[in-house]
């Protein structure tokens, strides 16, 4: 029993250290935008922030949110989660950032091709989305209202 305690432990701190990285790769790329989007169209520094945003995505952002989900399914598991109930809110959330995640990633793309659908303002509102979400899920985590 004891073992499993301190496994325990061990995952939920894996978990939580990946969130950090996720988390704030999710607050670092739409400030990478910003930026690629103020250099101007084929110039070098524009080059630059592709290649910044790809590197953020294939070895922090990508990785990240591949563990948060093992150790976060690992976690659930253990506790059997999906029978609290602010559990099921968390987890719509977690999903509702992970396709955040996938929007970012696609308009890195988009930024890469040289399309810019999104003003310099829109973006810094995106940049909001992950505190949001993070602050929400902070709370039901440790005060599980519910």
């Amino acid at each position: 029993m004891e073992t499993l305690a301190v496994l325990y432990l061990w995952l939920k701190a894996a978990h939580l250290i990946f969130v950090i990285f996720w988390i704030a790769g999710l607050f670092m790329l739409p400030r990478l935008f910003v930026y690629h989007q103020e250099a101007p169209e084929g110039s070098q520094e524009a080059a630059n922030y592709i290649a910044r945003e790809r590197k953020l995505l294939k070895i922090i952002l990508n990785p990240s949110l591949v563990l948060v989900w093992v150790l976060g399914i690992a976690l659930m598991v253990t506790i059997q989660a999906w029978t609290m109930g602010w559990f099921h809110v968390k987890l719509l959330l977690v999903l509702a950032l992970s396709g955040y995640h996938g929007y970012l990633a696609s308009y890195a793309g988009k930024l890469a091709r040289g399309e810019r659908p999104l003003t310099g303002p829109k973006l810094r509102l995106v940049n909001e989305v992950p505190a949001i979400a993070v602050a929400i899920i902070v709370v039901l985590v440790i005060v599980k209202p519910f």
